[in-house]
């Protein structure tokens, strides 16, 4: 790939271990070491004013700070004692209590920190005094950033629905894109589709991402609400092809059920130009609202008329589109996030 004055380094990919999963994981552990490694020697061959550390690898620049002098940005995802208990990765609280105490200071030390939502952005105030150095900078940047993959793909038209899997017989397309794992709620969102199509609604659900167990476990769910002529699942694709399936979407969806991040589709989502429905949870509360989507409880019912509102109701439709453009041009775009990021690097400059 090619961006201007950035230079991409990686370590091995050891395929033979699988892929990196959401959340911690002992490959995540090993591939730790690697980049370590890796970081260690950068440092020594070479001079960095600035390390922009992202999550556990806040842990290593903390070691090596003070041996290299560089200054330091902490661009924090989320809380990895939190993740430690949320992905039930362990249950030790001598465990927790460590990482809590790794990540206290590594906030503290910190030339400057970089948070992605209003809810961690709370949570980080609550721990540091010098909140002059924190900024909150959410993941709104979403042009497609081409990485070599054994798929190029050129642009949209090469791509038809048909190719994608979308009936258009079918009726109006509605797209969930993202990962499967429990807290999406596709759990809910499957029967309330099929609640949707029930009423007569002439509609197709393409359900994209999740792991081929995760997928086959949708799909009989699917097979038990009676309705797998109208909702499919299409499993992992690269990203650019998901990008594609929402292109074609007459309605975008985020249905999460729990967790207090926001999610970074839903900035997409604001852009896109294209009637969103997402559940009515901190989550998506602290970025949405009734005038920019369709805001529904969690719950099958909800959901139901969420969606159906959303495919039928072309005045509300067209006022939240709009709704949303504007709040996405006046607070997440491109110009706004570049200003953030040149104040952080300048205080950390």
């Amino acid at each position: 790939m090619s961006i201007t004055n950035v230079n991409i380094i990686r370590i091995p990919r050891f395929r033979c271990f699988g892929n990196v999963k959401i959340g911690p994981s002992l490959l995540k552990l090993f591939l730790d070491f690697f980049i370590t490694l890796k970081m260690i020697w950068l440092l020594i061959t070479r001079r960095y004013d600035v390390v922009h550390a992202h999550e556990e690898s806040i842990f290593i620049g903390l070691i090596l700070r003070p041996i290299f002098r560089f200054k330091m940005i902490y661009d924090m995802r989320s809380s990895l004692p939190q993740q430690l208990t949320n992905f039930q990765f362990t249950t030790s609280s001598f465990l927790i209590k460590l990482f809590e105490s790794l990540e206290n200071a590594c906030l503290k030390r910190s030339d400057a920190v970089i948070t992605i939502c209003p809810d961690l952005y709370k949570y980080v105030n609550n721990i540091i005094t010098d909140r002059e150095k924190h900024f909150l900078i959410e993941n709104s940047i979403f042009e497609p950033v081409k990485l070599a993959t054994n798929m190029h793909v050129k642009d949209k038209s090469d791509f038809t629905k048909e190719s994608l899997g979308i009936n258009s017989r079918l009726g109006k397309l509605v797209i969930y894109a993202g990962t499967l794992e429990k807290y999406q709620g596709i759990d809910i969102l499957i029967p309330a589709f099929a609640d949707v199509l029930e009423k007569g609604i002439s509609a197709q659900l393409i359900i994209v991402g999740g792991s081929n167990e995760q997928v086959n476990e949708f799909r009989n769910l699917v097979i038990n609400c009676n309705a797998q002529k109208n909702i499919s699942l299409v499993g992992r694709v690269p990203q650019s092809i998901a990008k594609i399936y929402n292109s074609f979407a007459d309605v975008l969806l985020s249905p999460r059920s729990d967790g207090t991040n926001t999610p970074l589709k839903v900035y997409e989502q604001l852009a896109s130009g294209k009637p969103l429905v997402a559940t009515d949870i901190y989550s998506h509360t602290q970025v949405l609202n009734n005038d920019v989507c369709f805001l529904v409880k969690p719950n099958q019912s909800d959901m139901a008329s969420g969606i159906i509102e959303a495919l039928d109701n072309k005045k509300e439709v067209d006022r939240k589109i709009s709704n949303a453009l504007k709040m996405y041009e006046e607070l997440y775009s491109r110009p706004i996030y570049k200003e953030k990021l040149r104040q952080i690097y300048g205080l950390a400059s």
